[in-house]
């Protein structure tokens, strides 16, 4: 990007974050940490969308031929899917606003794969189902590129891949996995040497890279509004703040999915929500855990951002708890990592998110964070997406998608391209997904387990840097 260019945008994001505060929207200043307790979703990106005026909430009784509960990334996919695909009838629940959950507060990568290692994917699997299933998000990728272009999506798309730095002096780490890539899926990743390193990064603390040329990233708030106006002009009716209470079966055959102010009867459902889904499918939410990860952005940087971060790239890194970030259009560096089965205030997501960034980068000790905010993320016990249909029981029927983890920007779009392929009679959900199907989570001993996993893994990469 230019000089003018830069200023240009960096005078527009500047003017609508200043409007943002003027209406009480606060930023940290953590050169001596003060700051105010504010609403989790106010975040950087809620801060820079134009959110529409809210769609109407469900009042009344409608018939429909598919409802989906959850307008998060998700839900909208399959919403366009089926808009794509010719069907009509299709209304699209959701509790708070469009992409209020995760979907609208992640780091913004798009690239390929799962939350579960592709190591872990062929072990599972096999070597050409696993190939199959990471195609699956490899055409995912290029359909969220088409889709941004169709309906001509403002969602500051930055094609600069994606790099994996290497956290650990270990040149096999990044070796094993590029062979990983070409052998199992078929997919270069370059190597990026020690002394090529600070074409991309200028820190002290990586070890090499290797970098994804088919990844970029984005702004996911802007994307998700984007794709829901396409649903919407394509016929789907969209309803905010009309959080399901029940669904059950009619003696039809349809099912009834209610709210508090009305009621959908439709052929089929689809239930979408991930980890803010609670009290309406036990069999859905006995199969998640809801868990947290935490962003935050730093103010404009200015020249500084091109000084220590030179390429567009996304980057992250080796470990298991590994940090994630970007160059944002107006200069500011967003930065997210850590998990954890419990919600934190922004001044403390702050202060060890700041922590972590000046690990890599101790030159931004001065640098004021604007932004701090969490989201939970839906995981299952195996780390793959659950898509599929419910086999039995009362709601037998019911189409779920589900336990993206943190990597679902293009998962979703996979579920979403699955289901409506499904429901509109064209093609079954591949029987590889059923290896990984709604396997219970025991909460809250599966919660207490996974912040454990979790603290062991990031003791052991301590332990190896």
């Amino acid at each position: 990007m230019g000089g003018r260019e830069w200023a240009r945008s960096a005078s527009a994001s500047g003017m609508r974050i200043r409007q943002a505060r003027s209406a009480g929207l606060p930023a940290f200043d953590n050169r001596d940490m003060r700051s105010e307790n504010v609403p989790a979703a106010t975040s950087y990106y809620e801060a820079t969308a134009d959110r529409p005026v809210a769609c109407a909430t469900l009042a009344g009784v409608h018939d429909a031929e598919v409802c989906i509960v959850g307008a998060g990334f998700a839900g909208l996919a399959t919403a366009l899917g089926l808009v794509e695909r010719g069907q009509g009838g299709v209304v699209l629940l959701e509790a708070e606003r469009v992409a209020y959950g995760a979907s609208g507060r992640n780091g913004g990568f798009v690239f390929g794969g799962y939350s579960l290692d592709g190591a872990e994917l062929v072990a599972q699997l096999g070597v050409e189902a696993a190939r199959a299933c990471y195609g699956l998000t490899r055409a995912a990728v290029d359909l969220i590129r088409t889709r941004i272009q169709t309906h001509a999506i403002e969602c500051e798309a930055v094609e600069g891949g994606a790099l994996l730095a290497n956290w650990f002096d270990d040149d096999a780490i990044l070796l094993r996995q590029q062979r990983q890539m070409r052998e199992h899926f078929g997919v270069e990743w370059r190597l990026v040497g020690r002394d090529a390193l600070a074409q991309h990064v200028v820190t002290q603390r990586y070890f090499g890279a290797l970098l994804e040329p088919d990844a970029f990233h984005f702004h996911p708030l802007k994307y998700a509004l984007g794709i829901a106006r396409a649903a919407q002009a394509g016929g789907v009716r969209l309803h905010e703040a009309s959080p399901v209470r029940a669904v059950e079966r009619l003696p039809d055959g349809r099912f009834r999915v209610a709210t508090e102010g009305g009621e959908v009867r439709a052929r089929h459902v689809v239930m979408a929500g991930g980890g803010y889904l609670a009290g309406v499918l036990p069999a859905l939410e006995r199969a998640m855990l809801p868990i947290a990860t935490y962003v935050m952005a730093t103010e404009p940087l200015g020249a500084q951002i091109e000084a220590l971060v030179p390429s567009r790239a996304a980057i992250y890194d080796t470990r298991f708890a590994f940090d994630y970030y970007r160059r944002l259009n107006d200069s500011r560096l967003l930065w997210g990592g850590r998990i954890s089965v419990r919600d934190r205030k922004p001044d403390e997501i702050a202060r060890f998110l700041r922590r972590d960034m000046l690990r890599v980068y101790p030159s931004l000790k001065e640098a004021r964070i604007d932004f701090a905010w969490s989201g939970l993320m839906s995981y299952a016990r195996h780390k793959m997406p659950q898509i599929g249909r419910i086999d039995a029981g009362p709601l037998a029927g019911v189409w779920h998608a589900s336990s993206f983890g943190g990597h679902g920007v293009a998962p979703t779009t996979v579920a979403g391209e699955l289901l409506a392929d499904a429901i509109t009679g064209k093609a079954a959900v591949p029987a590889a997904f059923k290896a990984f199907d709604l396997a219970r989570t025991w909460r809250p001993l599966g919660l207490a387990a996974a912040q454990a996993a979790y603290a062991w893994a990031g003791w052991r990469d301590w332990r190896r840097s």
